[in-house]
């Protein structure tokens, strides 16, 4: 087989796997829920922008005599307990939760990676090795996990939270790019490049990672919005981020108790994490669709 033979069989494999991918960019599904993630984005890149967009953008700026008032002028979504703006703190709190997210599936994503390439290429007692620390990881319930290491660590910042979550999210990751990479390495691209006389570190890196990835891909889009969820629930039960970080599960810890004489101190911070988690999981499924070929 001649080299340029070769070449030729090492690319379809990559190809293949874009075409789908911008059928599926034109979908509703798709730039729906992208166009929602990128203005949640640039609310939690820019915050002081959009907390001021009624000329009111302080979060810290508070009136305790107007505790739990309702909307008024410059205060779309009215006041606090603190008697706080409850739009700016929606606004400011996107970041940090915004943050503990894709910190957390990057984290989760980048050991995955290399565990479940390590695993899936050299196989045998290697494989093996790894397959039991995977399962030991695998053991422990995710939100429980993180509720005893969070309650052991000193400061819970956005990076320990981040670090915590990460530690119990990789199996999950790992153990689906092992599976990608083992049904790869045997495809017949893979071996053209074996007989070319390529290194193992170039076949890895060229050729089954951009093979194998797009599962991850999408468990990670998906990953994103679990994560935001556990952040807000561990914040809501006093063991996630801690004052004065400002996110949304500690302004719907705040929220609680006021309820039924100030339900918009709930709703607001309700309502961006909602519609944040609905539009990530409807990507995450338009992706899994898409690339997935059982699904086409």
């Amino acid at each position: 087989m001649t080299t340029s033979a070769i070449g030729a069989t090492l690319e379809p494999a990559v190809v293949t796997r874009r075409r789908p991918l911008r059928a599926a960019v034109r979908r509703p599904g798709f730039w729906v829920p992208a166009s929602v993630l990128v203005v949640v984005l640039l609310i939690a890149v820019f915050p002081a922008f959009f907390a001021g967009f009624f000329g009111h953008g302080d979060p810290r700026a508070c009136d305790l005599g107007r505790s739990g008032a309702s909307a008024a002028d410059g205060h779309p979504f009215g006041f606090d307990l603190q008697g706080c703006d409850a739009y700016a703190n929606v606004v400011y709190g996107t970041r940090s939760s915004v943050a503990v997210a894709l910190l957390t599936t990057v984290l989760a994503g980048a050991v995955a990676v290399v565990v479940g390439t390590v695993a899936g290429m050299l196989g045998g007692w290697v494989d093996a090795v790894l397959a039991r620390l995977t399962d030991v990881f695998l053991g422990f319930p995710f939100l429980l996990g993180a509720v005893v290491v969070l309650n052991s660590v000193g400061e819970r910042s956005v990076l320990t939270v981040s670090l915590v979550l990460a530690l119990f999210g990789w199996p999950t990751m790992a153990r689906l790019v092992r599976s990608s990479v083992r049904s790869v390495r045997n495809a017949e691209f893979v071996l053209a490049a074996r007989t070319m006389g390529l290194s193992t570190w170039r076949i890895t890196t060229r050729y089954v990672l951009p093979s194998s990835i797009s599962p991850l891909l999408v468990l990670a889009t998906i990953t994103v919005g679990g994560v935001i969820v556990s952040e807000s629930s561990l914040t809501y039960l006093g063991i996630g981020l801690e004052s004065p970080a400002i996110s949304w599960g500690l302004q719907l810890s705040a929220a609680t108790s006021q309820f039924l004489r100030a339900p918009h101190m709930l709703v607001a911070p309700a309502a961006f994490l909602a519609v944040t988690v609905l539009s990530v999981i409807a990507l995450g499924d338009t992706l899994r669709a898409a690339l997935d070929p059982r699904r086409r």
